[in-house]
């Protein structure tokens, strides 16, 4: 990112407050983003035990947690022109073992699984008003990817009025570069852009 820094001036600078009612949400964590046998695979591997960590944090805590996960019909009817401009959604079909969610981040019963068709976890789904519900004020998100559902969402949640927290190492994307840009500019004009480290100390704050 050299360079890329000083063309963003002060008016880049602005911090969002952390809530008091945070949620954490796993954002299509599935096996397809970590299996190389997957094509739509993301090299996410890494993320997977972060985000076991915030699980156990957020737990604790008695924070909410949501999951979203991405479903089409094997005619992908419901997955309009995404299906259509991405050949490798199609892994995603119902019933494919790409579509599960790993063991090690698995929701329990009583957490909500949100199922999506597009990149922002907001479109097309409740996630709006089950978090308006809760009067959750503030997303923790993970998940993948960077560049594609993380970026859409943390968009949509803040654009929705929830402050966006975006755990680093929580993210994962296809190749360094997409991930290490979208990072950079969420943090520089919709989000806070936080460690694993940070955002457990931050829920572990909230009751």
């Amino acid at each position: 990112m050299t360079g890329l820094a000083e063309s963003y001036g002060a008016d880049f600078r602005g911090a969002l407050p952390f809530g008091d009612r945070p949620a954490l949400i796993v954002v299509d964590a599935v096996t397809g983003y970590v299996d190389p046998a997957a094509p739509i695979y993301a090299g996410g591997e890494h993320a997977l035990p972060v985000i076991a960590r915030l699980l156990g944090v957020a737990r604790q805590r008695q924070i909410p947690v949501i999951y979203t996960v991405v479903s089409y019909r094997a005619d992908g009817a419901d997955g309009g022109l995404f299906w259509r401009k991405l050949p490798a959604l199609r892994a995603f079909v119902e019933g494919s073992p790409f579509a599960r969610i790993p063991d090690q981040i698995a929701p329990r019963a009583d957490e909500l699984v949100l199922t999506k068709h597009y990149a922002s976890a907001f479109f097309g789904t409740t996630l709006a008003t089950d978090l308006a519900a809760r009067r959750i004020d503030t997303l923790v998100i993970t998940g993948f990817s960077t560049s594609g559902c993380i970026r859409a969402t943390a968009l949509d949640a803040l654009q929705n009025g929830y402050a966006p927290f975006v755990v680093s190492d929580g993210c994962g994307d296809r190749h360094p570069a997409p991930h290490e840009a979208n990072l950079f500019d969420l943090q520089a004009k919709y989000a806070e852009v936080v460690t694993a480290d940070q955002a457990a100390a931050l829920m572990a704050g909230k009751a």
